[in-house]
């Protein structure tokens, strides 16, 4: 199955990985039944999941020094691609009122996904590679800034800004691991939330969203009905649910149930403990990713490090996104949850994404004789 050189990789953490897949495939395919009313969400779902174990299985084949010396191709080919995303019809796809797709025909293809594993992958090789500029001056953070800045720019034009806003986050995270001074950090950060504000208040749909989720009552007749419906379906979920298929907020009365508000769907028809079994299996396979990047730093191999670091990072950053919206704690957003959410691109990206960390993880246990072409 694996060289033999090599360990397998980490059962405990694949057996999460499956479980969050089937977990996540059920409760997407009752939500998608429920508002489309036919199984045609399921059965492509089923095969987006099929597709990426597949890829995923490859990528584990695959020594991460192989990468990292093609980091660079993959991000300018990303970035062909969120090009391509801006084309006008049939080429590109527009989906309320966001240009976000690329029209494969069975199913649109999202770039800004795809992004944001590439942006890891080459925002750590840059970080190895200009080490003592990132940490000794602001020429590194300026040559980072511009990396993340042209993809931003490309994204943010799709009208994408959640997506915009995770890769950023990302790539400062991973910034501040490589010594980057936090003075440094701060002056970027605020710079660019600076940028958002601005942005959000000359777009009048996205300020007004803002403005009705932290200004107007949430239950009062300007309430936000979309974060309203969410939290009426997980109240009336309590402990155990209503039942797997037998929730009703589904049916026309929340928007996108099998995408950004999977998780009060969830809460709806499993209650509590469905909540709870996607918080612990996350915590439980995040705590693991960031033990098997702290291996890769302790045995001074930087490149596993930050890719392992940022793929956990992105992770977190978008489970916690996804599920604050869903309780009604941040307003709504574009945010799946990894794993879990109906989508193609998602789907495919977060499973290799994974397989990576896995792929670290069995390049961690191999005899250190052996590891001379790991990074």
């Amino acid at each position: 199955m694996f060289d033999k050189t090599e360990q397998s990789p980490d059962k405990k953490l694949l057996l999460i990985i499956l479980a969050l897949l089937a977990f996540g495939w059920i409760m997407s395919s009752s939500a998608s039944v429920g508002h489309f009313g036919d199984f045609s969400k399921a059965i492509k779902q089923a095969g987006f999941i099929l597709v990426g174990i597949s890829v995923g299985f490859f990528v584990l084949k695959l020594p991460l020094h192989l990468f990292k010396k093609y980091a660079g191709y993959a991000f300018v080919l990303t970035l062909i691609l969120l090009a391509i995303v801006l084309l006008p019809d049939p080429i590109g796809r527009s989906v309320n009122g966001s240009r976000r797709w690329i029209n494969l025909v069975y199913f649109g293809f999202q770039p800004s996904e795809m992004m944001k594993l590439v942006m890891i992958l080459f925002m750590a090789k840059f970080l190895v590679k200009q080490e003592k500029e990132v940490t000794s001056s602001w020429n590194g953070l300026i040559q980072a800034a511009i990396i993340v800045g042209l993809a931003g720019l490309l994204i943010m034009l799709e009208t994408d800004l959640g997506a915009t806003v995770i890769i950023a986050a990302t790539a400062l995270i991973m910034l501040f691991l490589a010594g980057s001074y936090i003075k440094q950090l701060l002056i970027v950060g605020g710079g660019l939330l600076t940028l958002a504000g601005i942005y959000v208040y000359f777009d009048p749909v996205r300020l007004y969203r803002l403005m009705s989720f932290w200004i107007n009552d949430l239950w009062g007749e300007n309430g936000v009905l979309q974060t309203r419906q969410a939290l009426i379906g997980i109240a009336r979920g309590d402990w155990t649910g209503v039942g797997l298929g037998a929730g009703i907020q589904k049916y026309s009365r929340l928007p996108e149930p099998h995408t950004d508000m999977i998780f009060a769907i969830t809460g709806e028809e499993l209650g509590v403990v469905g909540m709870l079994f996607i918080l612990f299996a996350f915590v439980y396979a995040l705590n693991r990713g960031f033990n098997i990047a702290a291996q890769a730093l302790t045995d001074g191999r930087k490149y596993s490090y930050y890719v392992a670091y940022g793929i956990c990072t992105w992770f977190a950053l978008q489970i916690s996104v996804n599920i604050a919206m869903n309780i009604g704690l941040f307003p709504i957003k574009g945010y799946t949850l990894p794993l879990i959410s109906y989508g193609g691109s998602s789907m495919l990206f977060s499973i290799i994404a994974l397989a990576l960390l896995l792929r670290i993880d069995m390049e961690n246990k191999t005899d250190y004789k052996k590891r001379k072409h790991y990074v």
